[in-house]
């Protein structure tokens, strides 16, 4: 598994010659860290003078912030397990008729499943970017710039997922899906983008 590698064996396995990890297990990384850097000023905020009022809210967002990590975490595997299908399908015979339909519907099954991962990805992060904002707005404004960072972060992990459904559907031949999935995408890159201004706003160094 990716996810149980240490950071040294990660970053020499994506330097490798080998397409995996790629762009979309390293944008759930990156997506994983944000997690984590929210989580941390969540937990630097409780049980911290001057900041009673907020101690129910950091306590959430801690919890909230957990449960997207360990999700983005399993999404490094999940992203690289689904390009490793569409390439076990492109490797299926084709010899008869039948034997190309069937690598055909493998080939595009394979396709969507490696668009939904990274469109997943995307999703949560600009979810978990809410929390990055309520950690720097009302956290431990010691680390005010660990929660900017966490944003940041999320909103790069974000953006960068979406490319990766993007060159993925321009092989999917199914025209609705593509066109639900485009309008997503659409959507979510002028969002991240916003919720990332929004929250750096705040930070006044």
């Amino acid at each position: 598994m990716l996810s149980g590698l240490t950071i040294q064996e990660f970053l020499l396995k994506t330097a490798s010659h080998s397409p995996v990890p790629g762009g979309g297990s390293v944008a759930a990384l990156s997506a994983s860290l944000a997690a984590s850097l929210t989580e941390m000023v969540a937990n630097l905020t409780i049980n911290k003078k001057g900041y009673e009022g907020f101690e129910q809210e950091m306590k959430t967002i801690a919890k909230e912030a957990h449960q997207f990590g360990k999700k983005f975490a399993q999404d490094i595997d999940k992203d690289a397990n689904a390009y490793n299908e569409v390439m076990s399908a492109y490797h299926l015979p084709k010899d008869t008729q039948e034997e190309k339909k069937i690598r055909q519907e493998a080939i595009q099954d394979g396709l969507m499943q490696a668009a939904s991962i990274p469109l997943d990805v995307a999703k949560n992060a600009a979810k978990l970017m809410v929390f990055a904002g309520k950690a720097v707005e009302q956290g431990n404004k010691n680390a005010i710039t660990d929660g900017a960072v966490a944003a940041m972060m999320a909103k790069t992990a974000a953006l960068s997922a979406l490319y990766n459904v993007k060159i993925n559907l321009n092989s999917i031949t199914d025209e609705i899906f593509v066109e639900e999935v485009s309008k997503q995408i659409k959507d979510l890159e002028v969002d991240v983008v916003n919720k990332e201004k929004e929250i750096l706003s705040l930070v006044d160094l």
